[in-house]
């Protein structure tokens, strides 16, 4: 009975640490959403993360018009902007995401030039996201984002 008893002592500290550890990163399992209240230029911007083990595992930035059509899709809206700014919407999207995924929202992300309004809306997405992600609260959240 002590045999089992201990057994029983043993799982539970086991399961008390592990529950510890996995608060301790503040990070709930999950898919978490932030996007813009209002379209800017006709798109909306949007940051949808997924949480797996307290961990952010994939992130997915970019922006959709009205109908749903995605930002990084739009070839003519790429080359306008490239000759523009020198940099594109699957650039950007992707580099501001994959820079969210490397830090786990914590450090600074640095800004693409040509790219800062873009920036700015996915400082605050981010923010707004990774507090949700926290919180566990899997809605939606629109964000204003100042455009």
């Amino acid at each position: 009975m002590k045999k089992i008893a201990g057994i029983v002592l043993a799982l539970f500290a086991a399961g008390f640490l592990t529950a510890c550890g996995s608060a301790q990163s503040g990070l709930q399992d999950g898919y978490y959403t932030a996007q813009a209240a209002e379209y800017s230029h006709g798109w909306r911007e949007y940051i949808t993360i997924m949480v797996k083990d307290g961990s952010i595992v994939s992130v997915e930035y970019n922006a959709e018009n009205a109908s749903g059509f995605i930002k990084s899709w739009d070839s003519a809206y790429m080359q306008a902007m490239l000759d523009g700014t020198g940099t594109y919407p699957n650039q950007y999207t992707r580099y501001y995401a994959g820079q969210l995924l490397e830090k786990q929202g914590e450090g600074k992300i640095d800004a693409l030039t040509g790219a800062t309004s873009s920036y700015g809306s996915f400082q605050k997405l981010m923010a707004v996201v990774m507090e949700q992600a926290e919180k566990g609260d899997s809605s939606i959240v629109l964000v204003d984002t100042g455009h």
